[in-house]
């Protein structure tokens, strides 16, 4: 953010078109950097998810467990998991998707296992009758009937992240968040508008993307609406 031009006037303007004419490769700057650290923490939350949703679905003990460790992680303040990885990363990208990722997977845990739980067990009979093993089971017939719980969580968990992601700022990563926080401390109110706006904007654009690729990927969920 050290390329931001300020000017020196009209700096209490909460819109100054000007100032974001000639901050315009800054403001990009930091909403693809947001975008980034969005993507990859949801993408890792995934990751790591899919096999604890299932683990939950199939047993009790793990799935206290599971529940437990997750909503723990969940309650750690932001700044808290910074300080703890600092002095490990340093000021890198994996400081602030690490945290990130963590706080995806109370809300992606509790859907895949939520959407598992709900398939009807005439359904998996039918699946076992069949000839389905329990991998091919989960992969073609549980999963897919529990996708709309998957993906309604996955929804909640990006809209969050894109707004966790701007505490991020904290420690000078944390793309839209930096942009605020610089407003804050010029001052220049313009700035920080833009980066809530901006913020705002992608958790919008965002949930209404995966809302559209799930009434694609799950048409049957819609038409029971």
């Amino acid at each position: 953010m050290g390329g931001v031009v300020l000017g020196v006037r009209n700096t209490d303007k909460w819109l100054w078109w000007d100032w974001i004419d000639r901050n315009t490769d800054v403001i990009w700057e930091a909403t693809r950097e947001h975008l980034v650290l969005t993507a990859l923490s949801v993408f890792f939350g995934v990751l790591i998810a899919l096999p604890l949703g299932v683990v939950a679905a199939r047993r009790r003990r793990p799935r206290t467990v599971i529940f437990a460790v997750t909503g723990t992680i969940y309650t750690i303040p932001s700044l808290a998991l910074f300080a703890v990885l600092i002095p490990y990363l340093g000021l890198a990208r994996s400081t602030v998707v690490i945290p990130l990722t963590s706080y995806t997977l109370l809300i992606l845990v509790r859907n895949v296992e939520a959407g598992l739980d709900g398939v009807p067990a005439d359904v998996k009979d039918c699946a076992d009758g069949m000839g389905y093993r329990p991998l091919a089971c989960l992969v073609r017939v549980e999963l897919p009937l529990a996708l709309p719980a998957i993906m309604a969580g996955l929804r909640i968990a990006t809209v969050t992240t894109i707004g966790l992601g701007t505490v991020a700022a904290i420690v000078g990563l944390g793309g839209l968040g930096q942009l605020m926080l610089t407003g804050l401390r010029r001052p220049m109110r313009t700035a920080v508008t833009v980066g809530a706006v901006l913020s705002v904007g992608l958790a919008v654009v965002a949930d209404l993307s995966l809302g559209l690729v799930q009434r694609r990927l799950t048409p049957w969920a819609t038409r029971d609406r």
